[in-house]
């Protein structure tokens, strides 16, 4: 691989990794889906497993109506293996609020559980360019 094509392959599994984030907090279970490979595998935290796009746009669609989210992703490391292959690892701090509640100046309370995880990714390049292949999820510290 160039360096030029090994720096486009880790922007565009950089840029799948903040999409879930953006596209999760937004609620847009359909496009969060499509971030994934045709048989791509969502790993949560509680080991449950969601396979194919399909599964993983109905589960990420039957979050609760009034739930607010905030993920804010950081230390995200990508290594490309190959022209087709990658993997990365990075970290999320987890915010959350309740629609229910009034906002304020400074927007609505946050609950008060806060969650620090980490996600392990695969990454496959498509015909439709990068994909997550796998994702893996797990907690690594709450504040309650």
């Amino acid at each position: 691989m160039t360096p030029e094509s090994t720096l486009a392959a880790k922007l565009a599994c950089q840029d799948l990794i903040v999409k879930f984030a953006v596209l999760n907090d937004a609620r847009d279970a359909a496009g969060l889906a499509e971030l994934f490979a045709d048989d791509g595998v969502m790993i949560r935290p509680d080991g449950s497993r969601l396979e194919g796009r399909a599964v993983i746009a109905a589960a990420y669609a039957d979050k609760p109506a009034d739930r607010l989210t905030c993920h804010l992703v950081a230390n995200v490391l990508v290594d490309v293996q190959s022209e087709n292959e990658a993997s990365g690892t990075s970290s999320v701090l987890l915010w959350s609020a309740s629609a229910a509640d009034e906002a304020g100046p400074f927007g609505r309370p946050a609950a008060a559980r806060q969650v620090v995880g980490e996600f392990h990714d695969r990454f496959v390049k498509t015909e439709s360019g990068w994909r997550i292949a796998e994702r893996r999820a797990r907690f690594t510290m709450v504040r309650q």
